[in-house]
């Protein structure tokens, strides 16, 4: 019986490869002769598993399209009617709303292992600024998304920011007007936001993220060494002219990768099914009543993973420079390849002065983010959160002076597998 599938499936094999000859050239370049660092950790996960919940969305978010209804009227009702009516309509919204939580997730943590790595320096400049575009599209995509519900939370959220363009001279006020398509967001909102969620971005960024694999597999992955892969004396045991630090990506990686896809799951999983609002940090409390312009909720505020950048706005009492700061946090993120000067790209090797940078980086995200969801109402947590903006525009402002000046200790000249 073996044999007959064998056969079967080498025959389709041989059918597909005669009639398009490029796909396995293109397979065996990007799978199974990708050649990786063997020296991978936990923190290369997160990549993997991006693209595993950008699935998610997608399959999800097609269900969800087939019921809902892109008007200020019927838009609550409908995901009312997906909740309650649709059968297994529930399990499909939780899946949906909690995998753009655990998106942010995965890719802030991506993104930190970038910086902690040096995954930016030559020669992958490009694959960081493609995965910061992805970055931004995902942030409006998100928005988009969290708009569609037509909840309280929905309307005032979508209120707010959208009114932060109005702080431009002279176009802000038409500007606000044309992205609403009225004076208050409603009908016109409503519909452009679901094209743009259901079509327009979804497209922009599955180029982004094929473009983005597509630099990565140009140049090669970087490791936890931050050192690239050579060729051995003897070569590689599978190929003497492929390097002997590495492993091919499939079947090796892709077998890792399923274990951190099993956990991911679990702990997913158990999400949706227990505590799908996450104690109100994946769905808003307030969200779950039917938009009111007449009735502004106590605290206006957006979901958790905006929360950094609505801190940064809210503690600059000037709406203009607070405008400016916020869209700044996000635009310096690009510069992060040329800003770095240090000689070696991983933190194991770096000083003392780059690894309490990063740490006063990370903690003032965080603690951006807590203040971001909170009601902005405390004095003392407004000043907190000034230094906390300082601090974080501070470590990218003077990067060119501390990772020049950073001591670092010899690089080997070939990765390891263990510190």
């Amino acid at each position: 019986m073996s044999n007959v599938i064998t056969r079967t499936a080498n025959n389709v094999f041989d059918w597909v490869t005669a009639r398009a000859p490029g796909m396995m050239p293109f397979y065996r370049k990007h799978m199974t002769e990708y050649y990786a660092p063997k020296n991978f950790n936990l923190w290369y996960y997160f990549g993997s598993l991006a693209l595993l919940v950008l699935v998610n969305q997608i399959v999800t978010g097609i269900f969800l399209t087939m019921h809902f209804k892109p008007s200020a009227a019927e838009a609550f009702s409908s995901v009312e009617y997906i909740m309650r009516d649709v059968e297994w309509g529930w399990l499909i919204r939780y899946m949906h709303s909690t995998g753009a939580s655990l998106f942010f997730i995965v890719v802030y943590l991506h993104m930190f292992r970038g910086l902690l790595y040096g995954s930016y320096q030559k020669p992958r400049e490009l694959v960081w600024i493609l995965g910061m575009l992805i970055y931004l599209v995902l942030m409006a995509e998100a928005f988009m998304g969290y708009v569609l519900p037509w909840g309280q939370m929905s309307f005032w959220g979508a209120k707010v920011i959208i009114s932060l363009f109005g702080a431009i001279p002279v176009i802000g006020n038409g500007l606000t007007e044309w992205i609403m398509g009225d004076y208050l967001p409603g009908d016109a909102t409503l519909n452009r936001f679901f094209a743009l969620h259901v079509i327009a971005l979804p497209l922009v960024l599955l180029l982004l993220v094929v473009l983005h694999l597509g630099a990565l597999h140009e140049v090669g992955s970087n490791n936890p060494d931050g050192v690239d892969i050579k060729k051995g004396p003897k070569g590689n045991r599978w190929d003497a002219s492929k390097p002997l630090d590495s492993i091919p990506f499939h079947p090796y990686y892709t077998v890792k990768d399923l274990v951190g896809v099993g956990f991911f799951l679990i702990i997913a999983a158990f999400i949706i099914f227990f505590a799908p609002a996450f104690g109100g940090w994946f769905l808003e409390h307030d969200n779950f009543s039917e938009a009111n312009r007449l009735v502004t909720p106590e605290h206006i505020k957006p979901v958790w993973y905006y929360t950094p950048y609505y801190a940064m706005l809210r503690v600059i009492p000037h709406k203009l420079s607070g405008v400016l700061v916020m869209f700044g946090a996000i635009a310096v993120l690009f510069l992060v390849p040329w800003l770095d000067r240090s000689k070696v790209k991983s933190v194991r090797f770096r000083g003392w002065m780059s690894k309490l940078a990063l740490a006063v980086l990370a903690v003032c995200f965080l603690w951006l983010g807590k203040i971001g969801a909170g009601p902005g109402t405390d004095p003392v947590e407004t000043i907190i959160g000034r230094v906390l903006t300082f601090l974080y525009f501070a470590f990218f402002i003077t990067m060119p002076l501390w990772t020049k000046l950073d001591k670092t200790k010899p690089v080997p000249e070939r990765v390891k597998m263990h510190d």
